[in-house]
């Protein structure tokens, strides 16, 4: 599908969309198509779209030259990132994803510097990801930045079990219940205590 045929289906659209709308990349990852990306964004400023990347920021590598030229001019032309940070300890993001999360803490910090919207998204697993440290710990971690401008703290849910298994992967994190949502909000508020607090340490600097 090329860029400018998903501009002319926005167009299309667009009296149905709720406060003029705007173009939201998702996937999979979404960078992994940087070219793509930067192609449709190009256009989309062109036109006064408002652009949106949805990444767990797994590809995101500091070291890499020439893919760091690319990000650096795709992020010109995105208003908001919305970045899934699974887990924040090191080891237990290991655990959990297979993947170490250094890169994915680094490219937050890299969308500061960029002064890119930001949107954390957080899923609270059972046993996982519900430690009142490891909350605490990710808010005080996302406090430090001016460009969060909001946070999404997600119940888990099962659903993707029954998919795993009709494709014969094996499925991590098989029986782990559901997330109660009616924990959820006391959850949250670890995270907003962790922001709180690393915001007043860095207000009394």
């Amino acid at each position: 599908m090329e860029p400018s045929y998903i501009i002319e289906q926005y167009e299309k659209n667009q009296a149905f969309y709720a406060n003029g709308g705007g173009l939201t990349v998702t996937g999979g990852e979404p960078l992994m198509q940087v070219d793509f990306v930067t192609e449709l964004f190009t256009l989309a400023r062109a036109k006064g779209i408002h652009t949106c990347i949805d990444s767990s920021g797994i590809t995101f590598n500091p070291d890499n030259a020439p893919l760091m030229a690319k990000l650096d001019h795709l992020m010109s032309l995105t208003d908001l990132v919305m970045l899934d940070i699974k887990h924040i300890d090191p080891e237990k993001h290991r655990e959990l994803t297979l993947q170490p999360n250094e890169n994915i803490l680094k490219f937050a910090a890299y969308l500061n510097e960029k002064q890119v919207d930001m949107w954390i998204r957080h899923v609270v697993v059972p046993g996982i990801t519900d430690d009142e440290q490891y909350l605490f710990d990710l808010g005080y971690f996302i406090g430090q930045f001016s460009n969060l401008k909001a946070l999404d703290v997600l119940p888990y849910h099962t659903m993707g079990e029954k998919k795993y298994e009709s494709l014969g992967m094996e499925y991590r994190l098989k029986g782990v219940p559901p997330m109660d949502k009616d924990k959820l909000i006391d959850k949250k508020k670890f995270i907003i205590d962790g922001i709180k607090q690393r915001r007043k340490e860095l207000s009394s600097k």
